[in-house]
């Protein structure tokens, strides 16, 4: 029997509500809709039972909107969605806890800052750490979302922030069309060093060439992040629909699952569903 999983980066995207100009230049996203009942069609069969919202990061001003919306919809009896991270900007100088307190929700689990489509210096300044180190008090964790080349800044923040328990989105988004795998690997080794960082097996079958979105192409940029991070510092996530750019949501599960055949079933376990409740606080 197939281990569940916690999906711990669904997004969901409502084109009919708020513009998200981020999809602009990608046909398998831009002017579409992928909403909770589509992403249980393509979920179905899989072995998910349930996920974590990922923001979506619809364009300014909407993002409260989006939140309070998915709140919605996660207290509905039908829904899998059991946390809820939502859209954060801790470079605001003033605010951050007032907003903090406005997002306030049994669901909220965490928050995110895409930080790769920014100037590299916006999280280096001193207000963006004192801000999330704002975050324990609340339980919250932040993700991650830097570029590859971006590394050392993620891992100058994590330090910066020794009590914020942060998870690294899409494996630190490598090259796997490129097979850049240096100087990727060291850069992930020495993040894996701080015991406050964890890693999400998630996002690396949208950044193979289309024509070879396989097990065997993302395979060693995923068995290095388990090697360092090990398994109870692991999560797995789709990134739907995100990964429709080159494979489907349930391939990739199929493709996730080949990887770890061999694994321990209690390290399995580990990957798919229990630390994703443990990191994440799941109910």
């Amino acid at each position: 029997m197939n281990t569940p999983i916690i999906d711990t980066h669904q997004h969901l995207v409502y084109s009919d509500k708020w513009p998200y100009s981020w999809t602009d230049g990608i046909p398998a996203l831009a002017g579409k809709s992928f909403r909770h009942e589509d992403y249980l069609r393509a979920t179905e069969g899989t072995g998910i039972v349930g996920t974590v919202f990922m923001e979506t990061s619809p364009d300014d001003p909407h993002s409260s909107e989006e939140t309070r919306h998915v709140y919605d919809m996660a207290s509905a009896p039908e829904s899998v969605i059991r946390g809820v991270i939502a859209s954060c900007k801790p470079e605001e100088k003033t605010g951050f806890a007032a907003y903090l307190d406005s997002i306030r929700h049994p669901k909220l689990v965490g928050l995110r800052r895409i930080l790769h489509v920014v100037p590299d210096e916006l999280s280096a300044s001193g207000h963006f750490a004192a801000n999330l180190n704002l975050l324990p008090e609340y339980n919250l964790t932040f993700d991650m979302c830097f570029l590859a080349r971006q590394l050392p800044a993620a891992l100058s923040l994590a330090r910066r922030c020794e009590n914020v328990q942060f998870i690294l989105d899409h494996c630190g988004v490598p090259d796997v069309g490129g097979r850049a795998l240096d100087p990727w690997r060291d850069h992930i080794r020495q993040l894996a060093a701080l015991p406050n960082v964890a890693c999400k097996i998630s996002g690396v079958i949208a950044y193979c060439d289309p024509s070879q979105a396989t097990a065997e192409a993302v395979r060693p940029f995923v068995e290095h992040c388990l090697e360092q991070f090990e398994w109870n510092r692991v999560v797995w996530g789709s990134d739907w629909p995100v990964c429709n750019m080159t494979s489907g949501v349930a391939d990739w599960v199929a493709i996730s699952r080949e990887l770890v055949r061999h694994a321990d079933p209690t390290d399995r376990k580990k990957l798919f569903h229990d630390n994703a409740i443990r990191i994440y606080g799941l109910a």
